[in-house]
């Protein structure tokens, strides 16, 4: 049974170590992650964001016993369990799987999470056009044309991060 928990960011190795003690090491931790590449000074710095800030998702099968939750709530490192998990275990299920179908090889998620609409402005988040806002003309297979002011480009799906405005 997956649970929702909001753990400390700055203690989140002493969580997971005093969780797999007290669970046990068949209990599993997802946390979605994306790659941001920025240019810093003619640099391409890049560094991952947990996609849920300081939640994850908790699997473990006695997860469905109310007092091993209640044990689960003294870990170290941890704030809280999301209640009420246990009513929305087809959802977690899902969200999950779709993030575990567009990760890459390294277990990042691609820009494919969101849904691309057309005529609507977008703002690259990663690349050299970091920070440009860009309108889409065409989707293809792999590949966007978008248009830039006057200039008009094509992308591919995969190479840039990019958020509606």
């Amino acid at each position: 049974m997956w649970a929702v928990v909001k753990y400390d960011k700055n203690r989140f190795n002493t969580f997971y170590q005093d969780l797999k003690k007290k669970a046990g090491s068949d209990t599993v931790i997802y946390c979605p992650k994306i790659l941001i590449r920025k240019y810093k000074k003619n640099k391409l710095i890049t560094h991952s964001i947990n996609v849920l800030g300081d939640y994850a998702f908790c699997f473990n099968k006695k997860l469905s016993n109310e007092t091993f939750v209640h044990k689960l709530k003294f870990c170290k490192g941890l704030k809280y369990i999301l209640s009420g998990f246990s009513k929305f275990q087809d959802d977690i299920s899902k969200f999950i799987k779709k993030c575990n179908d567009i990760e890459d090889k390294n277990g990042y998620l691609a820009q494919s999470l969101c849904e691309i609409n057309f005529n609507a402005t977008y703002k690259f988040l990663s690349g050299p056009f970091i920070n440009q806002i860009f309108k889409i003309i065409n989707l293809r297979d792999k590949k966007i044309d978008i248009k830039m002011g006057n200039l008009k480009t094509t992308i591919k799906k995969k190479d840039f991060l990019y958020s509606p405005i």
